[in-house]
């Protein structure tokens, strides 16, 4: 089936719109861009039927049904830089057989999160047109607009609104994740470049594809492929290829002391995290490097697991170890590990729904059940840590290549059909 006219041009002005997070201005707090893509959606959605909401330019909500209860969906309409590597324009919906011959949308934000949230609106319509209006409860869609940054857009919801019994937010992967691990940004810094400048990196949360430097007479390139700073093994990070780079070429070293770092770096041992659980181990990801005339900027993306001894101590002896190399350390962003009850009934009926519906999506293969269909723990952060009640479910299937802040981020048609397929359900069943 494929999609509805309706569908594809609702998705098709969403993803051109731009909405990477951008500097303060009257009335849009994280850019113009994320503000005008919150405003198209509330827009369209109140033509259609369901009331509309705006907290403090900062979020927004869709909602239809009566009653005392709320019901939840939470997700956003922000989105990381294109980055490089795209083969279609990042902000253009393109539809086109992926690899493997199955007709995709192609967009940055189809995944994250701009995609879920198309699918949830389309659910809810279509419960809204067959007449299947819930009774004794409303069903209430959240829309932030800077998840991809701090998330303070849901935090000032919380604060300002009324908070959902039970969500879910449609950002990670099936089935439904019990555990998130504890998120830190951090940052290096040298106030001496001793003649170095350097850059590379969209944002902390994405694997850098390309970085360059000059040092000395030299300028010096690398090129990686970016992927989720929650999944670096899937991408190659342009700003460690670039230390490479410079020691290829006979620089020395010990002239940067950033280089150097990040030449010598190595999560566990910088950090003196060894913990694993089921959450993984420590992860982390050189995300963005810049020269300013204040010095020479490094941010590292961490994830830590949930049993690891407070997450401070992580930052503490990397802290130490960036001393070593005559460097400071300070922490840019911080979030702690959620971890929920695995088998809580909410939890136990999502995966009912996922498994009633898996073998329905691209790719599956019948030995998936005995693979895929309990809850599971993640290192990706999501609202479910800013709202409460919250627990992520979906959206990408757990046998696919993760799309997340990749270059080219597409999904199947059939897929996104069958999103919408699972959000109607839960809302039919949440009662």
């Amino acid at each position: 089936m494929p999609l509805t006219s309706f569908q594809k041009e609702f998705i098709s002005k969403l993803i051109s719109i731009p909405s990477v997070g951008g500097n303060p201005e009257e009335g849009a707090p994280y850019g113009l861009m994320p503000r005008k893509a919150l405003a198209y959606f509330l827009e369209e959605a109140s033509k259609a039927g369901f009331r509309t909401g705006v907290t403090g330019d900062r979020a927004g909500w869709v909602e239809f049904g009566q009653g005392d209860r709320l019901i939840g969906i939470v997700c956003h309409l922000d989105v990381v830089p294109e980055g490089d590597g795209w083969n279609t324009p990042p902000f253009e919906l393109t539809i086109k057989d992926d690899e493997n011959g199955n007709p995709s949308m192609y967009g940055r934000g189809i995944i994250d999160d701009k995609g879920p949230a198309c699918a949830s609106f389309f659910a809810m319509k279509e419960l809204l047109d067959e007449g299947k209006v819930p009774e004794g409860y409303r069903v209430r869609l959240i829309l932030g607009t800077d998840e991809e940054r701090t998330c303070s857009c849901v935090v000032y919801y919380s604060e300002h609104e009324e908070i959902p019994e039970f969500s879910i937010t449609p950002d990670a992967e099936f089935p439904a994740i019990y555990c998130e691990k504890g998120l830190l940004h951090v940052e290096i810094f040298d106030k001496n470049t001793n003649g170095l400048w350097a850059e590379g990196g969209s944002a902390p949360n994405m694997v850098p594809a390309a970085a360059r430097c000059v040092a000395g007479c030299k300028e010096i390139k690398a090129t990686g492929k970016t992927a989720h700073a929650s999944k670096p093994e899937l991408g190659i990070n342009a700003i460690s290829l670039l230390a490479d780079a410079m020691e290829e070429q006979n620089i020395d070293l010990n002239d940067y002391p950033v280089m150097k770092f990040i030449k010598d770096f190595d999560a566990k041992s910088f950090t003196g995290c060894t913990v694993t659980d089921d959450s993984g181990s420590i992860t982390s990801n050189i995300g963005v490097i810049r020269t300013t005339e204040d010095g020479i900027s490094l941010i590292i993306d961490f994830r830590i697991p949930y049993t690891a001894d407070k997450d401070e101590s992580v930052f503490l002896n990397l802290k130490k170890k960036a001393e070593e190399y005559g460097l400071t350390a300070s922490i840019d962003h911080y979030s702690p590990h959620i971890h929920k009850d695995k088998n809580s009934p909410s939890i136990h009926n999502l995966t009912k729904i996922w498994k009633e519906h898996m073998d329905r999506f691209t790719g599956f293969k019948e030995e998936y059940r005995a693979l895929h269909t309990e809850a599971k723990a993640i290192g990706g952060g999501t609202y479910a840590r800013y709202i409460p009640n919250t627990v992520a479910f979906g959206i990408q299937t757990p046998w696919a290549e993760d799309q997340c802040h990749q270059a080219n981020e597409h999904i199947p048609v059939n897929d996104f059909l069958q999103w919408i397929a699972i959000i109607k359900e839960y809302i039919e069943t949440i009662s």
